[in-house]
């Protein structure tokens, strides 16, 4: 869908697998304004595919002030994004979300992100990358389970990126100086040139920094600590519009041309990513304004990634090949506050007795976060496609993937008596340390027959293992707890260290760990299928109708035996694309029903637990209509989404739905209750002139987006303390002029400066750092991430 979003056509789509596909579906390219896209993993027409996909392309993403994944999607109205701060981001399709925390040991993502070929889905979500010198962002609603597998349960996201061009040397330099209302400047630079090394060889190098300024003011404030009386303030981290971010990055893609019928495409991309600060407002009796919050701790973040790939394209006989596999290094460092935490157990329930130095006296609870992930991804698919002009068409292949997850987590007490440390820790009153590796494995396959000219029916199918393991040490010292921690370690014998105290600890499994106490694998093997048949009416167009599944692989909880299964999507779909003339309508009714469903909320001590709690129906519908004519483009694209539990959540789900049963099954929400982070209805409107200005052409945009109200959390308690996001409208506006190889553009984003939550948090359990019951003098503190303000700014740029 969204057809009416793009202002000009998708770029090159290079290689001889895709080659022939993209030059007959680009003919007559300038008067029908075709879009490519390779959802189904060859070159068609966007209005060729039946299914409901929104396009964005490199011109497009430029005239919206695309300039990172929050910006995409703010332009995708079955999409809804969930973010913390930059590169951790959650994406939601069709409001399939249960309110996932994201959480390192939690479930994967419900949607599939792509770079290119590979899948750059990373367990704690996509990776944000900077959108210069895209050919197309393509969002694919709806399961793509058969041919993208796991994670791509409710949709797929695919970022391509602009090939190498044998045909000419050409660049780009593109520059932009801004402003955010209440905040600090920022601005960017950006470029690439490609080098046509040869008639069958070129090199394509992009790179670009980017400086977001802060708008977020760290206030000054205090508070004491009960239980010692002692006093914390903030002094040495108060500082205006403290949530800025630097990024810079760059990618370098080689394509050759073996011969006529074979090409190779390696390609190398990276990117650090430097965030000060914390992202959200507070909301709690210590401030009394917006875009402020009161932090006693360093809060920063530091993600680097490098992603190296390679694809070879070709055929055998008449029948194309494609092999393609890469490997991604992702690194981040983060450092977050903990004083809620801190404060809160204390004034509730007097923790900091617990804290005291080597000279038994009380030492401040303040507790702060430092923590590390790395990650490395591994991936290969070959797939093989028959002609596709014959009337029996087949497209098929062989999928693996593995990723290996490494978590630390320091909660550190300064001070604490070196009884209560964690062994090998300087001060750490709980340390993470664990290893998970997410392994996935498939065969897959669609086949696509012509009944008639106009009736073509598709069926697919895909075959999948996975295997997932945890291991490693999370908890308390022994001394500090004799449950949790090394207290639950694996002795010699295989027994917990709490049921056999005189036991001797087994060497441990992960570095940097005192002991394991927790060594899980889960796996499963299985299959999903998908029908289609599709009528063409005319060649302008057509009707299509498909069931499809999609599935996300199960997981471990690290506390407790109850580890959760995968959870699946049936969509029930019938959707219409259509061109008329200088008019495009494209839309598609829906039923989802979300089956398992895995639902993760904080438990005791505040880990996440995951169970597979029930089951939703989403029914809505997505449509779009553009006019484009003389200059003028109109367009409007919006989504219905009526998404909702149709049994009885239960902490742990059970055949008859019943949240009475013994061993403490609880009622998490009941039936109907709404499933949250998605509004039921998103969409936009564009309106673009473009017209001859003294010898220049000039263009004045403007364009409209509206989120509606969403539930912050599926359970009704925690729902109410954390509050329903409200709905929000933003306005951006741009103008501006280009001529031969210049081009200079004014621009505003949010223009009536919006406050737009998108994400709400606490450091704990709500019912204790959200202080229900008023214990605490200072009441609940709640962290409200909101859109950017009002940015302001201007771009030049040229080529040669």
């Amino acid at each position: 869908m969204a057809a009416s979003l793009l202002a000009g056509t998708a770029l090159t789509v290079a290689g001889p697998a895709f080659a022939q596909d993209a030059t007959d579906a680009a003919q007559g390219a300038a008067d029908r304004n075709v879009i490519i896209v390779t959802a189904n993993k060859r070159a068609q027409d966007l209005q060729d595919v039946p299914a409901s996909i929104t396009a964005l392309s490199t011109e497009t993403l430029d005239q919206l002030q695309v300039s990172e994944l929050q910006d995409v999607v703010k332009f995708l109205p079955s999409v809804t994004i969930q973010t913390a701060a930059p590169g951790f981001s959650q994406v939601y399709f069709r409001g399939v979300a249960s309110g996932e925390n994201a959480n390192h040991s939690a479930s994967l993502p419900t949607v599939g992100t792509y770079l290119d070929e590979m899948p750059i889905t990373t367990i704690q979500g996509a990776l944000d990358i900077h959108a210069y010198d895209l050919s197309r962002v393509e969002a694919l609603a709806g399961p793509q389970g058969t041919l993208y597998g796991a994670s791509s349960m409710a949709g797929t996201i695919k970022l391509v990126t602009n090939q190498p061009d044998y045909g000419d040397n050409y660049g780009a330099m593109d520059v932009e100086l801004n402003s955010v209302a209440h905040g600090d400047i920022g601005g960017t630079i950006e470029g690439f040139y490609n080098f046509a090394l040869s008639d069958r060889a070129a090199l394509r190098v992009v790179g670009w920094y980017r400086k977001d300024g802060g708008y977020i003011d760290n206030i000054a404030g205090s508070r004491t600590y009960p239980t010692s009386g002692i006093t914390q303030d903030n002094s040495e981290f108060v500082e205006d519009d403290y949530n800025d971010v630097d990024t810079y990055g760059a990618r370098v893609a080689l394509g050759i041309e073996l011969d006529d019928d074979w090409t190779v495409r390696p390609t190398v991309m990276g990117q650090v990513q430097t965030a000060h600060g914390s992202f959200a407002q507070e909301r709690s009796t210590a401030v009394n304004g917006d875009l402020q919050t009161v932090q006693y701790n360093p809060e920063y973040s530091k993600d680097k990634w490098l992603q190296a790939a390679l694809t070879i394209e070709g055929k055998i006989g008449n029948w194309d090949l494609v092999a393609t596999g890469g490997h991604l290094w992702r690194r981040d460092r983060t450092d977050a506050d903990y004083s809620d935490y801190a404060y809160f157990y204390d004034a509730l329930y007097g923790y900091g007795a617990y804290f005291y130095d080597n000279n038994y006296d009380l030492v401040s609870p303040n507790q702060y976060i430092e923590g590390g992930d790395k990650y490395r991804r591994y991936f290969g698919e070959i797939r093989v496609s028959s002609p596709q002009d014959a009337p029996i068409r087949f497209i098929g292949g062989l999928f693996a993937q593995r990723q290996k997850h490494e978590i630390e987590q320091n909660y550190i007490i300064d001070n604490i008596v070196d009884f209560f440390t964690v062994p090998g820790t300087e001060s750490n009153i709980w340390l993470t340390r664990q290893d998970r590796v997410d392994r996935d494995y498939a065969a897959f396959g669609e086949l696509s027959f012509d009944i008639t000219n106009n009736l073509t029916l598709t069926g697919g199918a895909r075959v999948y293992r996975y295997k997932n393991s945890l291991v490693g040490f999370f908890g308390y010292a022994r001394d500090f707890s004799s449950r949790t921690g090394v207290s639950g370690c694996f002795t010699t014998d295989g027994t917990p260290l709490n049921q056999n105290p005189t036991g001797t600890l087994a060497p441990p499994i992960v570095d940097g760990t005192p002991c394991t106490n927790l060594d899980k694998v889960t796996s499963d093997t299985d299959a999903i299928y998908k029908l289609n048949a599709t009528y063409t009416i005319n060649p302008d167009a057509l009707v299509y109708v498909t069931w499809s599944q999609g599935f996300r692989p199960g997981g471990i909880n690290r506390r407790g035996d109850v580890d959760y299964g995968p959870d699946s999507l049936d969509n029930y779909e019938f959707g219409w694309k259509t061109r008329f003339g200088d008019v495009t309508f494209n839309g598609a009714i829906y039923q989802e029903d979300w089956n398992d469903i895995q639902l993760s909320f904080l438990g005791l001590n505040g880990l996440t637990e995951i169970r597979n709690a029930g089951i939703a129906r989403i029914r809505g519908v997505e449509s779009d209509l553009t006019y484009r004519a003389n200059g003028l483009t109109l367009s409007l694209s919006g989504s219905y989404n009526d998404a909702k539990i149709r049994r009885d959540f239960c902490a742990i789900a059970n055949e008859d739905f019943d949240c009475t049963v013994p061993d403490g099954n609880s009622l998490l929400a009941p039936s109907g209750t709404r499933l949250p982070i998605t509004a039921k209805f998103k969409g936009n409107a564009i309106a673009r002139y473009e017209f001859p200005l003294g010898g220049w052409d000039a263009h004045v945009q403007g364009a409209l987006a509206h989120v509606g109200k969403r539930r912050s959390d599926l359970r009704p308690f925690e729902n109410d303390l954390k509050g329903t996001f409200g709905a929000y409208t933003t306005f951006d506006a741009s103008i501006g002029v280009k001529k031969d190889n210049l081009r200079f553009e004014l621009f505003a984003t949010n223009l009536f400066d919006s406050r737009g939550v998108i994400n709400s948090g606490v450091q704990c359990l709500e019912t204790t750092c959200g202080d229900p019951d008023g214990i605490s003098s200072t009441g609940g503190v709640f962290y409200d991430v909101v859109i950017k303000p009002r940015i302001v700014g201007i771009k030049a740029g040229f080529d040669f």
